[in-house]
């Protein structure tokens, strides 16, 4: 049973881009709908995210922790099994991601995800590819995904519960 889902940022929230001026990085592409996949998906399941991007951590932390209200840790991209198995059942975790050393975390997880735009080691390893590339509503399709495979399917013919927060909740 799947009890937590954490996904990397960049290249799967992001498009995977980062774009510098003179003073540095300064920004990262957020796709959109992803937040609405993930209001449908935090009733069924605890959601973190981990960044290996100490220098753009505060760009992540403004979108992931400040917007949106998810925890988010910085992990080494080497050591992300290790701090997962400090704090969760492998087992019952569920992880999205993209990089070369991704697949060391899905060969370990209950289930993997990775973006149609995923290193081939990734896509290789994952149990789930998305036809939609990282920071392009493929976190969106990997909650619905999850949402069909393992709780309860969405349906679109139905108004989600007014009880959920979803992205669109900013407008008036």
């Amino acid at each position: 049973m799947i009890k937590t889902v954490i996904f990397d940022v960049d290249g799967v929230m992001t498009t995977g881009q980062f774009l510098y001026s003179e003073q540095g990085k300064v920004m990262k592409v957020f796709g959109p709908d992803d937040n609405d996949g993930l209001s449908l998906l935090r009733q069924y399941a605890a959601i973190r995210f981990i960044t290996g991007d100490k220098r753009g951590f505060p760009i992540s932390k403004k979108r992931i922790v400040d917007d949106m209200k998810f925890e988010m840790d910085i992990v080494s991209t080497i050591k992300r099994i290790d701090w997962i198995k400090e704090r969760y059942d492998p087992k019952t975790v569920a992880y999205m991601g993209d990089g070369i050393f991704d697949h060391y975390v899905m060969r370990e997880v209950a289930y993997a995800i990775a973006p149609a735009n995923a290193h081939p080691i990734a896509k290789r390893h994952a149990h789930f590819v998305t036809e939609r590339s990282g920071g392009d509503r493929a976190v969106a399709e990997a909650c619905l995904h999850l949402l069909e495979k393992f709780f309860e399917p969405f349906d679109p013919d139905r108004l989600p519960s007014e009880q959920l927060v979803l992205s669109g909740e900013w407008t008036v």
